[in-house]
């Protein structure tokens, strides 16, 4: 009798073994992967990088007429490479879609050190520890409504990396003028490429954007 009792004492034992070991997860296992996901989660949220940039579509010098500006493709490739927020700098007075028009507009503006008003802001500039800023040179130096968007925030202990669209121009002296207006922070290399690459050709514009993130560090 009591062997048979034994007996089933040991199996009532291992069935509840059993079922114990079925229904519940491993607790460090569970752990991990909550964790392991927050991280992902928390990455996805939390990049603290923004692209900003402003751009123009209308006639354009050497591309005709766009509907998506040099500038904005540029833009958009460094935000898909880096997981970054988007911003466009939009000014309240659009700029003509005449070439020539926009040019004249651009040198009076020049002329006047005007800073024409942008339609909307950043509310949270704070959250950003690194700053893409994007620009056609005009004139041999940024639109002044970059001007207006950089004198709007506080850099101070941000890193600030700018990128431009040109015919040749290169950044101009633009970098030195971004290091002036955004004292305390971090300047690093930019990129230059023709608006004519941008617009036409999305192969080497996307290699030329690759290579210069990981060469300044900023890796996709």
């Amino acid at each position: 009798m009591k062997k048979i009792l034994s007996f089933a004492l040991t199996a009532l034992l291992l069935f509840s073994l059993a079922a114990c070991s079925s229904g519940q997860k491993n607790p460090a296992q569970d752990s991990g992967e909550t964790n392991s996901q927050q991280q992902i989660e928390s990455a996805a949220a939390d990049n603290g990088i923004l692209v900003a940039y402003f751009s123009r579509t209308g006639e354009n010098y050497n591309v005709g007429n766009i509907e998506k500006g040099n500038t904005s493709v540029v833009a958009d490739i460094i935000t898909e490479k880096t997981g970054a927020d988007l911003f466009e700098i939009v000014p309240v007075n659009p700029y003509p879609d005449n070439y020539e028009e926009c040019v004249e507009k651009a040198n009076r503006e020049k002329d006047e050190n005007a800073r024409p008003q942008i339609s909307s802001s950043v509310e949270n500039m704070d959250s950003y520890n690194t700053v893409f800023i994007g620009y056609p040179i005009w004139c041999g130096d940024m639109p002044m409504v970059v001007y207006t968007f950089l004198e709007s925030y506080d850099f101070s202990g941000k890193t600030v990396i700018p990128f431009s669209t040109n015919e040749g121009s290169g950044l101009a002296d633009t970098v030195q003028s971004i290091s002036e207006i955004c004292a305390g922070a971090k300047v690093l290399d930019g990129f230059s490429i023709q608006g004519e690459t941008a617009q036409n050709n999305r192969t080497e514009t996307e290699q030329g954007v690759t290579e210069w993130l990981e060469k300044i560090g900023v890796a996709p």
